[in-house]
């Protein structure tokens, strides 16, 4: 997906309003994200060390594979379904790549489902995060109704185990949006990331590409 990331203060407003407007269903999601753009600045110095990184495979694998995406990408769920099956029973659960997810948010709703995918921790955020990816035409719909998406999200959170109660405290905890934000923009930045999905293969980027190529790519470093 070739968008231009979008910039903090942007996305901020995003991440705050979707939370004020998810616990106050009355409001107009644009009321809500104009309520929350107050005052219309971003910390750039804010604390993202509380962010878990969702990572599979061993630390000690020869090959580390970051992996940018964004669960309202088309080619990051096609990737997911197809590349990346084969990624991990190939090369992950072997031992010979460390792999390392990280989130972009080029709208609301992704922010949001990437709240819900780390509601209930680590353990389970890749198996939430298979169900976004495989069910994603389904749960963001049209596109057009924040309602129909947080509704949507929220049966998916549902799904995975999650009661009412965390879901809740996950998609209104505007400081845990706030510093996602932040987080996701640091690491675009420092990774030179402008679509998705990207991968950040032993330090040296890489844009999508079939499993074949993969394949080809990761077996000469392992063999180098």
């Amino acid at each position: 997906m070739n968008r231009t990331i979008i910039s903090a203060v942007v996305i901020l407003a995003l991440a705050a309003g979707g939370a004020i407007w998810l616990m106050q269903r009355s409001q107009a999601p644009s009321e809500a994200i104009d309520a929350a753009v107050a005052p219309n600045a971003v910390d750039q110095n804010i604390d993202t060390s509380s962010i878990v990184e969702m990572t599979m495979g061993s630390d000690d694998s020869p090959v580390t594979i970051v992996e940018y995406a964004s669960f309202t990408c088309p080619h990051c769920a096609r990737f997911h379904e197809e590349q990346f099956k084969q990624l991990k029973a190939d090369y992950i659960d072997t031992g010979k790549v460390h792999f390392i997810y990280r989130d972009v948010y080029f709208d609301r709703f992704g922010l949001w489902a990437a709240m819900i995918a780390r509601c209930a921790g680590p353990e389970r955020f890749f198996g939430i995060s298979d169900i976004l990816y495989a069910e994603q035409s389904d749960w963001i719909g049209s596109g057009q109704d924040p309602v129909e998406v947080s509704n949507n999200l929220r049966r998916i959170g549902r799904v995975a185990g999650l009661d009412e109660a965390q879901l809740e405290a996950c998609l209104s905890d505007a400081d845990k949006a706030r510093t996602l934000t932040a987080w996701y923009q640091k690491n675009a930045e420092a990774d030179d990331v402008n679509s998705t999905p990207t991968l950040i293969i032993n330090g040296q980027k890489h844009s999508n590409m079939s499993y074949s190529q993969l394949k080809e790519l990761l077996d000469g470093l392992l063999q180098g």
